[in-house]
């Protein structure tokens, strides 16, 4: 696969279609979880907080993910809805970050997400308290059998607090590796959500 970030940098106008070329690319060439990125949050004191989910969607409006909206990151989301992201494809040599507001998905989309899930998956959503403290694995598979007892032979609905976030990016920059460290990044940003994106070069 031959990679030419000086020519996509050159020719990229939006960096909608940038990222699309580069995820594209990189779905075809790193072995797992082309679609992992981290996920950066404060939290109520201001400490900030960060890890890795799965990138589920995106689009125009932005980047989306899925969680439990009362674990630590959905607690810190509803409360100050504005996050950080985080691709990194070693293989590529390629970074991407994105800065942005965040939004909850519509329970539609919600829905229908949670319904393509394997079932173990979304018996889980069901049987995990995420984040809260957790006596013993034993508990945790009992409540896992628990719910496999309850939704045997039915289709699990999804729990209310199974929500999907997206984050609307206000600050996207692309960074491509080069010898000696001296790097290829390339930043589009804007204002606010209304406002044309701006394109500029930055150091490596």
């Amino acid at each position: 696969m031959n990679f030419k970030p000086e020519e996509d940098f050159t020719e990229a106008a939006r960096p909608e279609p940038l990222f699309s070329k580069w995820f594209d690319q990189a779905e075809r060439a790193e072995a797992n979880d082309a679609n992992a990125m981290s996920l950066a949050t404060v939290d109520a004191s201001g400490m900030p907080n960060v890890r890795i989910v799965l990138l589920k969607g995106v689009d125009q409006r932005g980047f989306v993910f899925y969680g439990n909206a009362e674990s630590a990151k959905g607690k810190e989301l509803l409360a100050n809805p504005k996050a950080a992201l985080c691709l990194h494809w070693k293989s590529l040599r390629r970074q991407i970050r994105v800065r942005g507001i965040v939004e909850q998905v519509s329970a539609a989309e919600a829905d229908a997400y949670y319904a393509s899930r394997p079932l173990g998956s979304r018996i889980g959503a069901w049987a995990s308290q995420q984040s809260r403290p957790l006596e013993s694995r034993e508990v945790l598979k009992q409540a896992v059998a628990h719910f496999e007892k309850e939704f045997q032979g039915l289709n699990p609905a999804r729990p209310r607090y199974w929500v999907g976030f997206r984050v609307i990016p206000l600050e996207i920059e692309f960074w491509a590796d080069r010898p000696f460290r001296l790097h290829d990044r390339i930043q589009f940003s804007r204002e606010n959500l209304d406002a044309p994106w701006t394109k500029a070069r930055l150091y490596p």
